[in-house]
């Protein structure tokens, strides 16, 4: 029972040092403080913008579904009910520029340094390929320039099998007044 103790404290003591758990913690982090910004951004300056057709804050904008909306001021509660459409919007504005903002300084950049390094990935393999068929003509040369010398002049060349002396696979040396070894 005790292993069992010691694996599960290994296994949660490796899920909290992986990367992915710190980077995870890190963003999330980053991102409170950043939505801080953006709130103050959105009630500093959009919604006296937005303001300045009505109420300073979008969060006073309101509609009344059904009956008066009035606040009873001996119990503090409404009749009628009312729709908070001000905060909607205030919470739509906070999104779509928090998602402006993340998309134009974070996913866009990112893609673009992505799509470069593919890019130079993709050129370097197209370099390795063309080396490694460079590389493989010259061999095929080294093979047609070994195989012209070992067949000389007597015999002409010996292709893989059909004569002429070489490894396996190439034949039994069956030029004319050639033996096995080469020899007249």
């Amino acid at each position: 029972m005790s292993e069992k103790k010691v694996s599960l404290l290994e296994g949660f003591k490796a899920f909290l040092t992986r990367g992915n758990v710190i980077d995870l913690a890190v963003a999330v982090v980053i991102g409170a403080a950043f939505t801080n910004i953006v709130n103050a951004f959105v009630k500093g300056i959009i919604n006296p913008l937005v303001g300045a057709f009505g109420t300073q804050d979008l969060d006073n904008y309101s509609s009344c579904l059904r009956g008066p909306c009035t606040t009873d001021p001996d119990t503090g509660e409404m009749d009628g009910i009312e729709i908070l459409w001000g905060s909607v919007l205030s919470a739509t504005l906070s999104f779509l520029i928090t998602a402006a903002v993340v998309y134009f300084l974070l996913v866009l950049p990112m893609a673009k340094y992505l799509a470069r390094r593919a890019a130079s990935q993709a050129a370097k393999e197209g370099v390795r390929e063309t080396l490694e068929v460079s590389e493989l003509e010259v061999l095929k040369e080294i093979r047609d320039a070994l195989v012209a010398q070992r067949g000389g002049g007597a015999g002409g060349v010996g292709a893989a099998g059909t004569g002429g002396y070489g490894g396996p696979g190439e034949g039994e040396g069956t030029l004319p007044g050639r033996g096995r070894d080469g020899e007249r």
